[in-house]
């Protein structure tokens, strides 16, 4: 079966804290677990109300002790955010707690708006230097080198798997020449999708982590038993998209009976190309959706994201989706690798 994860940006929604959020994704990921999925990323983002995940490796180590088999990650660190030393011993550390669970998939972006990325302290050229910051890491994570001075305790040695996040060629070209797993945005940026997909495939070099390219695909579902229902759901991401082209960013509203009235033509049209890897509706017409776009991007993986306001609801998505699990199918042999995936 094609493998399904979960992403999760720890909502706030309307009327609740960043705890219940936190508390929220917890409880989504033991619904994961027992429901087949292959893991669970949280990502970094800062300064943002409607977001509790700032406190990534903190936030994944929450979930890591409330389950016991998904894998559980960073999707992803924003490493121009941090020294590769710091990555290194939080991962490590989550590595030694939680052994052969743990993800770590590195972003390029700040995750943030540039006055909070200032207030990160971080230099003006840090994200120049993302390749040479992500084989550091590497190393840090890597068997102890002779005369090696600098250690991550604990990390040396832990070899915690590595992935390489992006929405442009950058990150594919990037992930294809360390021989590192990909995996694309498309759930928010689509545009490049297939062009980076094809050249991470063709410019792939295999490494001690991976014998052949293994790409996930970002998407966002929202599946209930009708399609009316589905739709209705989705209202909150698509105000909240309508809400960040205006330039604000709270919390997750709760679904309205009509986006139309909320949102202009332009506004519309901007969210809907930043959402066009959105599968909605009811089973059958997630499936058929899913199948179409598996079958064009020939993704190794999806890994689902699911800004649904009500928390049942969004457990019940999963669950749908994890119904159709066995009927969605790729056209390629599976991924082989030569590290933990």
């Amino acid at each position: 079966m094609l493998p399904l994860s979960v992403l999760d940006l720890a909502f706030v929604t309307e009327g609740a804290t960043p705890a219940d959020a936190l508390h929220n994704s917890r409880a989504l990921a033991r619904h994961a677990e027992k429901l087949g999925y292959t893991r669970f990323w949280l990502a970094e983002h800062h300064n943002m109300t409607g977001i509790a995940s700032a406190a990534t490796s903190v936030a994944i180590g929450y979930v890591a002790e409330g389950t016991a088999t998904i894998r559980v990650g960073a999707g992803g660190i924003m490493l121009p955010n941090h020294s590769p030393l710091v990555i290194a011993e939080q991962f490590g550390t989550l590595e030694a707690l939680y052994p052969g669970r743990i993800d770590l998939g590195l972003g390029r972006a700040p995750g943030t708006d540039q006055r909070t990325w200032r207030a990160l302290r971080r230099e003006a050229d840090s994200a120049e230097r993302f390749p040479q910051d992500v084989l550091e890491l590497q190393a840090l994570l890597g068997p102890l080198q002779p005369d090696q001075v600098i250690q991550a305790v604990p990390g040396t040695g832990s070899n915690v798997p590595l992935w390489i996040l992006g929405s442009s060629l950058f990150g594919s070209q990037l992930a294809a020449m360390l021989g590192l797993p990909y995996a694309f945005a498309s759930h928010f940026s689509p545009d490049a999708l297939m062009d980076a997909l094809a050249v991470y495939r063709e410019r792939f070099q295999p490494s001690a982590q991976l014998a052949r390219p293994h790409a996930m695909v970002g998407v966002n579902v929202v599946a209930a038993e009708t399609d009316a229902e589905a739709q209705r759901l989705f209202t909150s991401v698509q105000q909240r998209f309508a809400d960040m082209l205006r330039g604000r960013r709270g919390l997750l509203p709760k679904p309205i009976d009509d986006i139309e009235s909320y949102w202009s033509g332009p506004e519309k049209a901007q969210a809907q190309r930043m959402l066009a890897c959105s599968f909605v509706g009811s089973r059958a017409t997630v499936q058929e959706q899913l199948q179409a776009f598996i079958e064009k991007t020939q993704a190794d993986e999806l890994i689902v994201a699911s800004a649904i306001y009500d928390h049942a609801a969004r457990l019940r998505s999963y669950e749908i989706l994890a119904e159709l699990q066995p009927a969605l199918g790729r056209t390629h042999a599976p991924t082989e690798t030569a590290g933990a995936l």
